[in-house]
């Protein structure tokens, strides 16, 4: 169950992260996965330790908001499957504020990965997946995409809620053409550039499981979407988030 061997696998800003754990747990499945990552040495690092552990992998760095990099980069790749998950403010490092007080500026970068990004990689391997009767787009979005939040997020939660209308979008077009299409919205995740350990105790009191999210946690729903035993489920939103937004 859940045998990915044999497909070719992309997961978008994994060279650190969920974005690793997701891209170690489909080769953990067969699956052949190119990491992608902005920055070239972070996507090495984690193929290697993918091959190290038996899996096949190899590093594959662009930036997802460069619409004609990802397109040239993508096109001798036959993608089965891509995951999505770059994000945050890309190459930028997110400051929430209230939106009240932001420049279009402060906006753009976490519009730009979040949604456009997304719509890039779609864009350049979804013809491929439609002529090969088979494919897997699964985005990893966010509690903030589904739910209003008052911590100054507000660019992040517009760009992962479009991106999971798009897929939903994606689902519709396609879901005759063997081409599924999921969202991932994720609750409050660990954080590799978070070592304050009361800050962590902290956000992780809040969540009803008592704990942070991991890679390990997101790549077990990414394997499913991913699967032959998956092919019913498209245009759905499942959440991984410890209990932090029910519906």
């Amino acid at each position: 169950m859940f045998d990915l061997t044999g497909r070719l696998a992309l997961v978008t800003g994994a060279g650190q992260g969920v974005g690793a754990g997701a891209a170690h747990c489909l080769a953990s499945q067969g699956a052949t996965v190119l990491v992608n990552d902005i920055v070239d040495e972070r996507a090495e690092r984690v193929a290697v330790s993918i091959r190290s552990a038996g899996g096949l992998a190899d590093a594959l760095a662009f930036d997802v908001t460069r619409r004609e990099e990802v397109c040239d980069l993508l096109a001798s790749h036959p993608l089965d499957i891509v995951v999505n998950n770059a994000g945050n403010a890309g190459a930028t490092v997110m400051q929430p504020r209230p939106f009240r007080d932001m420049g279009p500026a402060e906006w753009e970068a976490p519009i730009d990965v979040n949604l456009r990004g997304v719509m890039h990689t779609t864009h350049a391997a979804l013809p491929g997946m439609v002529d090969r009767g088979f494919g897997r787009l699964i985005t990893v979005s966010s509690g903030a995409g589904v739910v209003g939040l008052g911590i100054g997020v507000a660019p992040y939660g517009a760009g992962k809620g479009g991106a999971i209308s798009f897929m939903r979008h994606m689902a519709i077009e396609n879901a005759a053409l063997g081409v599924t299409a999921n969202s991932v919205a994720l609750g409050m995740m660990e954080m590799t550039e978070v070592h304050d350990a009361s800050l962590v105790e902290k956000l992780a009191s809040t969540v009803p499981c008592g704990r942070l999210g991991t890679g390990e946690d997101l790549g077990p729903a990414v394997v499913w979407l991913a699967s032959d035993e998956a092919s019913w489920v498209t245009g759905q939103t499942i959440h991984v988030n410890g209990g932090s937004v029910t519906s």
